[in-house]
């Protein structure tokens, strides 16, 4: 990163007034932008960033041009560690998305716990050097308690800066069985995750479904579902997962992701589901990069993006987050652990236009609260939750920009070198 022009003027009363110059803040992740100073330029304001007490002050309009972006610290709503970095022990790699199932499923044979540490962990440090300040990994879940959860429970106690959320991905069939539910439900209850399961044409997803807001309820967990993860029409998870979350009244965070379906029904349909989401208040994850690689597989290349209507859920009120879902496994064979390439794979893939400001709290500040977390716009967050990138726009930002350091380091010294 390039030299941050770094001075200290005056004193408030938290302390020394450090300023950082040249530097754009995306208005639509600041809770107050009127107030905040600066001036307007594109989607941002730009300025001398103005810090005090662990705090960012606001900001002071100048006319130099901006050099670097201060966002919150990225937030990966839904990812698979357990099964990260396999592609290259795969040999029969290619298809839709039960043939991944399938080719994954021959895999766990190696998953030992070597095996898993090494793999979540390089997953987990990728988010990290991605700028992530909460990573929400979905731990496939059979009998007992799985190896990989073991691990993801060893890596929340061993991780330092960061917030990890493992989530039990269970067959909704299976959590049809009352004991069963409610055993899974313990052992996640006890270990601070979310409860979860996957909705595809299960024979009891009513009942599984049903269960799983119940036990939410009872044990106080956030729920986060796979759902609809097919373009055929007759899908029918999100109607179930609405009607449970009416049943029950259910107030936790509720996390639907994929819904590819959507593409496949008409559009009074998609209004009237999008109405009862944003009824109960349940939130939707789109995940470009596997959806692209699994969905609308034909014998040529695909017509199909088989992503979620992200543009009509969010035009009636549905908070709309991006995920990256799979890295490098059978279900997506290539990718990187960093909500910013995802978000930019989504630009392409769901036409998400500029001004790009509008799509940035989809990986920020829209995410956490869909997570259940505290929201942090950069002008209400702790120091330590803000990253910056070396870009002057938010066009470069989503267009390959270096990695970012965060602002703590630009307020240790008198200049910041990256």
């Amino acid at each position: 990163m390039r030299h941050a022009v770094l001075t200290t003027q005056g004193k408030s009363s938290g302390g020394a007034i450090f300023e950082i110059a040249a530097v754009a803040v995306p208005l639509t992740l600041l809770a107050r932008p009127e107030a905040f100073g600066g001036r307007p330029v594109g989607d941002c304001r730009v300025g001398t960033l103005l810090v005090s007490g662990g705090q960012v002050m606001g900001m002071r309009a100048d006319p130099d041009a901006a050099r670097m972006m201060v966002l919150p610290r990225l937030a990966e709503a839904h990812v698979h560690l357990d099964k990260c970095h396999t592609i290259d022990r795969l040999s029969d790699v290619g298809g839709d998305l039960a043939a991944a199932a399938e080719a994954q499923r021959a895999d766990r044979a190696l998953w030992t716990r070597e095996d898993l540490t090494r793999r979540m962990r390089r997953g987990l440090e990728e988010a990290v050097r991605a700028g992530c300040g909460v990573v929400r990994t979905h731990i496939d879940w059979d009998m007992g308690v799985p190896l990989a959860w073991e691990v993801a429970r060893a890596l929340v106690s061993d991780t330092d800066g960061i917030v990890l959320q493992p989530a039990a991905l269970t067959g909704i069939d299976r959590m049809a069985d009352p004991a069963t539910a409610e055993a899974v439900a313990r052992e996640v209850a006890r270990d601070g995750g979310v409860l979860g399961g996957f909705v595809l044409n299960h024979p009891h997803r009513r009942e599984g479904i049903r269960n799983l807001f119940a036990l939410a309820d009872r044990f106080g967990l956030a729920l986060d579902f796979h759902v609809d993860e097919g373009l055929e029409p007759d899908l029918d998870g999100l109607e179930l997962i609405i009607e449970s979350a009416r049943a029950c009244g259910h107030e936790g965070p509720v996390v639907c992701g994929h819904a590819c379906s959507l593409a496949s029904r008409p559009d009074d349909d998609v209004a009237c589901l999008a109405d009862g989401l944003a009824e109960t208040g349940i939130a939707v994850a789109a995940l470009p990069t596997t959806n692209l690689y699994l969905q609308g597989r034909r014998s040529g290349t695909p017509v199909r993006r088989g992503l979620t209507r992200i543009h009509e859920l969010m035009a009636r009120g549905v908070d709309v987050i991006i995920g990256t879902d799979n890295v490098r496994d059978a279900f997506c064979p290539i990718g990187v652990h960093d909500p910013r390439h995802s978000l930019s794979v989504g630009v392409l893939a769901a036409h998400l236009d500029p001004p790009f400001a509008d799509h940035l709290p989809m990986i920020t500040t829209t995410a956490r609260k869909a997570l259940g977390l505290p929201v942090h716009t950069v002008d209400a967050a702790p120091l330590t939750d803000l990253i910056c990138f070396d870009a002057p726009d938010t066009a470069t930002l989503l267009s390959g920009a270096p990695a970012p350091q965060p602002l703590t380091d630009f307020v240790k010294g008198e200049t910041c070198r990256g």
